[in-house]
Formats: structure tokens, C-alpha cells, sequence
């Protein structure tokens, strides 16, 4: 049976204008339809805008743990729910379920951290110049905010940018993705179960080109955060920036991991391949270039397509490796792989579509590996969104950490190494806001700031842990002398 989902505005679940609406359907059997949805207007989306700054006011001064036991209920309901909703985020994006559960559990994670974190809100005490006066900061909302999320992180991503607006006394508007909207949207039915006020979270379904451009130009939106495509989102940031907004874009990436002479090859090889083929590739901090000492480049080769091909590749529920999300995305992937193949790439293994009765029409693609890539390939610099590795041949540790910084973006990297000197020089000099050693470059803790360099971010706000709270408030600094 068909699902049927309404927007959330203004406290109550409506259809849009016009009654119309799209589905979306299981990237495992794409002739199964999962859910319908509003496809929502322009009108809509400003009505949405409207409801939320008219309790803006309401909402910033509700006290602070007033407002994080409502998300503290809010994750209760979602962590009752988490077996329907990760079966909700497999059927409509496609992951595995080990995978949807994990992202299911960090928004329940968000959500209960960012409660607990209203306690400690509110600003600090300086100490003054002089003795009759006293000298402290104040930390406010920035008002109404407009939220704009993808489909690859469909409700851990929505959770970690809408929990920190809430708690921080900010009203909200969401458009999440199209592709799969689904565990988004019950964010909200969480919300409003646990008794959020009417008109302070709002969620409107449709194309972002439509709604989330209505959104991020309304008048009285205050504040944009924004996770997607590059050039998706340098035409919001420019627009954003354009007419005052505080903006906060995260991007795409094209993350590496430098594997040294000094490191466990098989060691490396697991570290790799869990960050390029979880999810299927399909996130911004995968690791899509494996940069490798020539020393072991050989043997590195020959484990990491070990690795691939260990991968069990099918439905979510059963399998290691789920289908990409549409078949725009896989088209697109296996486009690289031809490209990669044109420019003098070795594949050494993947590079098709998986034969046999369990795949069906699914948007499947075999775990790829190319050797012999040039850092100037397009499979090395361009961002593929799917289970592609390029593994590129260092002299040295020089020539690795140069090759990984060469490329536009900056987002996630790390290092394999033994080499205590070679990690500490990595950390430092690696073009990235995130760097792991000894790690994938997947997985971020929910209490630290998340945030690229480059092409990767706007590079002027971070997201999670401390840095959430910092870009949804604004510091009055106060002098009170007596």
C-alpha cells in the first residue's frame, strides 16, 4: 500500500494549492511506488514562511529547556519508530539496513543531544573595566530559517540542521529533497506529537527549484542553511547573500585517503573500500581517490579490488550494497566509468551492472576500481556520487599530501600510516575540514563541527556540536553599569 504524505504548515497537515503531487518509488524495484507527496508551489512555500515568523517572537522566548523538552519528547517518538522508519529509508533511498538504521539512530542522537543542550544556552559574563558595571553577552535568534536538504542523508541531515534551529528558539521551514522526503517528513510528525506550537517547524514538499527558491528569497526569512550540489549551491549563496541573509552551504567533495609505505596494506585496503563503497558512494565525504606510495601501490591494488569484489551487492534488507538512488545517478556513474576508460584508467575491476534474477530494473552498479589514474583524469578531480574508487601512484609522502590537495574541493581526507611525523604534517597541511588518520573518511561524531574548505562549503559557518548553535544565534553583547 501506497503511503500518502501531506506538507506541515502552520501546525496542521494540508495538501498544496493545486492538488497535485509526485511519488517515489524503490530504487531495489523502481516500478514500486512508496509514497505520494504534495508538489508544492511557490504560494505554498510562502505561506509556510508565513506561519513561521508569525510565532517567530512566540517561539525565542519560550524558555530554552521549555523548548528542549519538546525535542527531548520528539526523539522518544522517533527512537519507538526507528523500525518503520529505517524500512522507510531503505525502500525510498535505498540503503542497506544496517546503513538506514545507523542514520535513523543519529537523528534520534541529534535530537536528544541538542535537548540536553538548551540547558546550556543563553550567553557568558565578561569581566568589566570598571567596578560599577557588568559585562555580558546575550545569544539570540536569528529568526526565521529556511532549510534545504538532499536526499543521500534524507533524515540525519534535515535532524542536524533542524535541531539546533529549534532549540535555539528559531522557526523553521523545510524542503527536503524529492527523492526520498519521506523520513523528513516524519521528523515533523515527531515534532508535532511531542507538542511543538503551531507554526514554528513547517515542512512543504515539491521541487527546490520551485520551493526551495521561494523560500530562500522570502522576505522574511533570516537565515539559509543549504547541503546539496555545488552549483545548486553557489546560486543559493549568491541569492542568499544578496539580500542580507546569514547563508551556510555545504558542497560536494572529492576526499582522499594517502596511503603510505609505511602503512598495513590490508589494513588500508579495508579503510578504503568502507569509505568508498559504503552508502553505495553516494556521500559527500566518500572516498573517491586512494593515493598510494609506490612502494606498496601494487599490493594495494590487488587488495582493495579484493575487497570490492567481497561485497555483496542487492536489495537493502539482504545485502551489503544497496542500488543508487535513481537512474539519473547511476547513468551518471557509469558515465565516468566510460570516461575513465577513455582517458587511459585501468579498470581492474566493476564497472557494469550487476547480472542476476535479484536485480531486476534496480539502479545496481558493481564496486569499481580504476588504477593507473593521473591526478588530472576528470575520474580524479570530479565529484562521481557512486561506489567509484581511483587509486593514483605517489613517489612519496611530498607527492601524496600534493596530490590530495590538488583538486577544487576540501571536504573530508585521511591518512594510513605507521609514521607518527607523516600523520602530525597530514593533519596540518591537508586541504580539508575534516581529517582522520587511520581512518575512512566517512563517519562524523555528531558534537563536533562539520564543514569543507573550498568547493566543499561557503566556508562561513560549520554545522553540528557547538558550531550548529553558533550560525542559528546572534551575540548582543550587554553593558550594565550601576
Amino acid at each position: 500500500m501506497t503511503a500518502r504524505y501531506q506538507n506541515y504548515v502552520s501546525g496542521e497537515w494540508t495538501d498544496c494549492e493545486t492538488n497535485e503531487t509526485f511519488e517515489t518509488t524503490d530504487p531495489a524495484a523502481p516500478a514500486e511506488v512508496v509514497a505520494e507527496y504534495p508538489q508544492s508551489s511557490a504560494e505554498d512555500a510562502n505561506a509556510a514562511v508565513e506561519a513561521a515568523a508569525a510565532v517567530a517572537d512566540d517561539w525565542a522566548t519560550t524558555p530554552a529547556p521549555e523548548r528542549g523538552e519538546i525535542l527531548r519528547e520528539a526523539a522518544s517518538i522517533l527512537a519507538d519508530r526507528k523500525d518503520e522508519l529505517t524500512d522507510l529509508l531503505t525502500r525510498e533511498e535505498g540503503k542497506t539496513h544496517a546503513e538506514a538504521g545507523g542514520e535513523v539512530q543519529r537523528a534520534i542522537d541529534i535530537f536528544y543531544y541538542y535537548a540536553e543542550k538548551t540547558r546550556d544556552l543563553g550567553g557568558s559574563v565578561k569581566s568589566a573595566s570598571g567596578p560599577r558595571t557588568n559585562l555580558y553577552t546575550v545569544d539570540e535568534p536569528v529568526g526565521v530559517t529556511a532549510l534545504i536538504t538532499p536526499w543521500n542523508y534524507p533524515i540525519a541531515i534535515p535532524a542536524w540542521k533542524l535541531a539546533p534551529a529549534l532549540a535555539t528558539g528559531n522557526t523553521v521551514v523545510l524542503n527536503p529533497a524529492s527523492v526520498a522526503p519521506g523520513v523528513a517528513v516524519e521528523l515533523f510528525e515527531a515534532l508535532d506529537e511531542a507538542g511543538l506550537p503551531d507554526g514554528v517547524a513547517n515542512v512543504v514538499t515539491g521541487p527546490g527549484s520551485t520551493v526551495g527558491d521561494a523560500i530562500i528569497t522570502h522576505e522574511d526569512v533570516d537565515a539559509v542553511s543549504f547541503t546539496g550540489s555545488g552549483q545548486v549551491g553557489h546560486m543559493v549563496y549568491d541569492s542568499a547573500t544578496d539580500d542580507g541573509k546569514r547563508v551556510q552551504t555545504e558542497l560536494g567533495g572529492k576526499n582522499p585517503t594517502v596511503v603510505s609505505d609505511s602503512a598495513d596494506v590490508e589494513e588500508a585496503a579495508e579503510i578504503v573500500a568502507a569509505g568508498a563503497f559504503g552508502v553505495t558512494g553516494q556521500a559527500c565525504t566518500a572516498c573517491s581517490r586512494a593515493i598510494v606510495h609506490t612502494d606498496v601501490y601494487d599490493e594495494f591494488v590487488e587488495a582493495v579490488v579484493a575487497q570490492a569484489e567481497s561485497i555483496e551487492i542487492g536489495p537493502g534488507d539482504e545485502y551489503d550494497m544497496g542500488p543508487q538512488v535513481t537512474e539519473s545517478e547511476l547513468e551518471g556513474t557509469l558515465d565516468y566509468i566510460g570516461i575513465a576508460e577513455d582517458e587511459g584508467a585501468t579498470l581492474e575491476t566493476g564497472g557494469g551492472q550487476p547480472d542476476g534474477e535479484r536485480f531486476g530494473d534496480g539502479y545496481y552498479v558493481e564496486p569499481t576500481v580504476f588504477s593507473g589514474v593521473e591526478n588530472d583524469y576528470r575520474i580524479a578531480q570530479e565529484e562521481v556520487f557512486g561506489p567509484v574508487l581511483a587509486v593514483i601512484e605517489v613517489e612519496d609522502f611530498e607527492d601524496g599530501l600534493e596530490t590530495a590537495n590538488d583538486v577544487d574541493y576540501g571536504l573530508s581526507a585521511s591518512i594510513v600510516t605507521d609514521d607518527h611525523t607523516e600523520a602530525e604534517r597530514f593533519v596540518r597541511e591537508v586541504e580539508a575540514g575534516v581529517a582522520k588518520v587511520n581512518d575512512k573518511t566517512t563517519g562524523l561524531e555528531l558534537h563536533v563541527p562539520f564543514g569543507g574548505f573550498k568547493q566543499s562549503s561557503s566556508e562561513t559557518w560549520r554545522e553540528q556540536g557547538d558550531a550548529g548553535i553558533d550560525f542559528y544565534t546572534i551575540e548582543k553583547t550587554v553593558y550594565n553599569s550601576f
